[in-house]
């Protein structure tokens, strides 16, 4: 990580904001293939649907990994802002899947749309739990630390 300005937040650091953008323009584009590829059966948005699932996963498990091993610094910050908030941020979609739940109201297909608004988030913390949990088993750093 280069050197930057420890005064200026993290947040506004340009370094820092970089490693978001790259992550999200790369986040973005994996999804959009994803999208692209995966079918709708029925009209219904089953890509987004796994993607976003996909996602809440992946994000419980590096959040509680990154934890584990210390600190929100240095590396570990690059990380976070590279593949949390940058790459999985852009591959996660909750605008889509909020627009299609209103393209299923607004096409008379109201129960579907709730449901697949209700089972989106509901599997999708399920997912960040089971993320989490996977996660956890990555050894802390002071158990590290202590192994010859």
């Amino acid at each position: 990580m280069p050197s930057q300005d420890q005064s200026a937040p993290p947040y506004v650091r340009p370094a820092y904001l970089g490693l978001v953008f790259l992550g999200g323009m790369g986040g973005t584009l994996a999804r959009f293939g994803l999208a692209a590829a995966l079918p709708t059966p029925g009209g219904l948005p089953l890509g987004i649907f796994l993607i976003n699932i996909a996602g809440a996963f992946a994000l419980g498990l590096l959040l509680e990994a990154l934890a584990r091993r210390g600190a929100d610094h240095g590396r570990r910050r690059a990380l976070r802002l590279l593949l949390g908030t940058g790459f999985l941020g852009g591959f996660t979609t909750y605008s889509a899947l909020a627009v299609d739940s209103a393209l299923l109201l607004g096409a008379g297909r109201a129960v579907e749309g709730v449901a697949y608004l209700a089972v989106s988030v509901l599997v999708g913390l399920g997912a960040t739990a089971v993320g989490i949990a996977v996660g956890s088993r990555t050894p802390s750093r002071a158990a590290s630390d202590s192994a010859p």
